[in-house]
């Protein structure tokens, strides 16, 4: 076992690391184009925290991709162990990435490993989880044969469809509750001038997107989009050529003579056709723009044979147009008894009850009039 600490290290794992990635069941917000990004543009406050498992022939086997953050708590030094990419961009089911069949000695191991270096951490917290994620039971065993504490929280829903083998277009639809409205919009807009649907997935295709993208969403959302922070914007402008390389990036525009009026930023991997984010100009929003460009994305992630759409965190009620699958994440934090971490991870708990307690007190006008303040300031972090 080694611990990657240094970025040239963290570089080095350019090619061994994706060759695993593809072979194992992690997603795409664990491959390493996603979270090298992630460090170059949002992590370098935090120090690298790599594990590597490799087998007897020096082959990569395993790795769990942390970071260590140190806060001050109370006048001591406190520090987090965290997962790279757990903030700011929406990456939901980190995890390890494990090969498979070995996947059981390899997560022993990096369990043992994170036994082995507890000196350096207080609190290891890993968020946005699959709930069911084979790494969570492991954790949950290992607190308990050594008598840590481990806490879970519920964090996102996801909801997602699944495809049969061969199945076609017009099947989906024939369950998909907007049907027939989305088959009346998509004959309108065939019959406007410059009616188009494109999609860039090429280097220099999506150069030429992304800025399309980024002025659809900010139409949408009126400036209250965490997208509009430059460091974000720098991040997926260093992410997506990355991606695009291993054909893991597409941006989706639907234009009507000649200017585009939404878009859906998608990403790509193993089986699973993943909807990121997307934007659309509010003057189009009464002709279903964005339910003609989803429908259009669900048609191609068919014909290509996916089998699996995931529209990642967030519970929107178009999502549930399209899917009848959810899934969960969750947060764990493990700390050790008596720690400086458990006291911490404590009083935040506390914290939680009683703002819990003080909203079942309120009168819920009260409480709609404090969700509406806190909204005006709070950047928008969900999926459009």
């Amino acid at each position: 076992m080694d611990v990657i600490r240094e970025p040239r290290d963290f570089l080095a794992l350019r090619g061994e690391w994706p060759r695993l990635c593809e072979s194992s069941r992690a997603r795409v917000f664990n491959t390493w184009e996603w979270l090298f990004g992630w460090y170059q543009h949002l992590g370098r406050h935090r120090q690298l925290f790599i594990l590597t498992v490799r087998d007897e022939a020096g082959v990569l086997a395993g790795v769990l991709p942390l970071s260590l953050e140190e806060q001050r708590w109370g006048g001591g030094r406190l520090r987090w162990l965290r997962f790279l990419g757990d903030e700011g961009v929406g990456s939901d089911y980190l995890d390890a990435v494990l090969r498979p069949g070995d996947e059981a000695s390899v997560m022993e191991a990096l369990a043992e490993a994170l036994a082995r270096t507890w000196r350096e951490w207080d609190v290891l917290e890993l968020s946005d989880m699959d709930s069911l994620s084979p790494l969570v039971t492991l954790l949950g065993a290992h607190c308990r044969a050594r008598g840590w504490n481990l806490e879970s929280t519920g964090r996102n829903r996801c909801p997602y469809e699944t495809f049969e083998v061969g199945e076609s277009f017009d099947t989906l639809l024939a369950r998909v509750a907007r049907a027939d409205n989305y088959l009346r919009r998509r004959k309108w807009f065939e019959r406007q001038r410059g009616f188009a649907i494109t999609k860039a997935e090429g280097r220099e295709e999506l150069a030429r997107a992304l800025p399309e993208f980024f002025r659809l969403h900010a139409l949408r959302w009126g400036g209250r989009s965490a997208l509009e922070a430059p460091s974000i914007q720098s991040f997926h402008q260093t992410v997506v050529p990355l991606l695009s390389e291993a054909g893991k990036a597409r941006i989706y525009l639907l234009s009507v003579e000649g200017r585009a009026v939404a878009s859906v930023y998608a990403l790509l991997h193993g089986r699973t056709f993943s909807y990121y984010n997307a934007g659309y100009d509010p003057e189009w929003k009464a002709r279903s723009v964005g339910l003609v460009l989803v429908g259009e994305t669900f048609r191609d992630a068919l014909a290509e044979g996916f089998s699996e759409y995931d529209f990642l965190r967030g519970v929107e009620a178009y999502k549930s147009d399209w899917t009848r699958g959810l899934r969960t994440t969750v947060r764990l934090r493990m700390t050790r008894p008596a720690s400086l971490g458990t006291w911490v991870v404590r009083a935040q708990a506390l914290e939680r009850t009683g703002r819990q307690v003080l909203r079942n007190a309120l009168p819920e006008e009260l409480l709609t009039h404090v969700r509406r303040w806190r909204a005006m300031g709070r950047p928008e972090q969900g999926r459009c």
